[in-house]
């Protein structure tokens, strides 16, 4: 699964919630963090063919990724314009490097109290609009990070670490439910 943290900010609660989940992932599923999405620029279809290295690298990891973990931090009550504009690069591919048919679990952490709820939920809306199977529960609104993450961003909070676990499982089931090269022989009935 590769995990995209939709914040540019290295130090981001949003990279944190996403670190947190790669050693709770189960033995079947491995979580790749994607690096950076500050090489991306902003989505222009002058520069679609061929598209910018940035978003070669991204569409190829995609490509790779039997599921995608996107965590979204909430700026002014919205999606930042960086997640949207990846979801806009990743749109305008039909491939597998593309949206369309993958499945996507959504997460959010905020400072505030909301707990990412109208971010995730315009999220989610662009989401089904590019046609990529997304999870629907449970839902993971984390909210007052400041209280949640030690000072070097470790995720201490003992109730978000086991709802950050439960979504993961969920996404492990989803993406063998919507997927069925990743299902066993026994899931399969062979």
């Amino acid at each position: 699964m590769l995990a995209i943290p939709g914040s540019l900010r290295q130090e981001s609660y949003t990279r944190s919630l996403v670190a947190a989940a790669v050693p709770l992932a189960q033995l079947a599923m491995s979580i790749t963090v994607y690096p950076s999405l500050d090489a991306i620029p902003v989505f222009n279809e002058d520069l679609e063919n061929p598209p910018p290295a940035g978003v070669a690298r991204l569409r190829e990891a995609v490509a790779s990724s039997d599921g995608l973990l996107i965590a979204t931090p909430e700026y002014n009550q919205s999606v930042p314009g960086v997640v949207k504009n990846v979801i806009d690069w990743l749109s305008r591919s039909d491939g597998p490097e593309g949206l369309t048919g993958k499945p996507v679990a959504v997460s959010g952490v905020t400072t505030g109290p909301w707990g990412t709820r109208l971010a995730q939920t315009q999220l989610r809306q662009v989401l089904t609009s590019t046609q990529a199977l997304v999870l629907s529960q449970p839902t993971l609104f984390v909210q007052d990070a400041a209280t949640l993450f030690d000072h070097e961003r470790t995720l201490v909070d003992p109730t978000t670490r086991p709802r950050l676990e439960e979504l993961l499982v969920s996404f492990d089931h989803w993406m063998r439910l919507v997927t069925p090269d990743l299902r066993s022989p026994k899931e399969l009935g062979v």
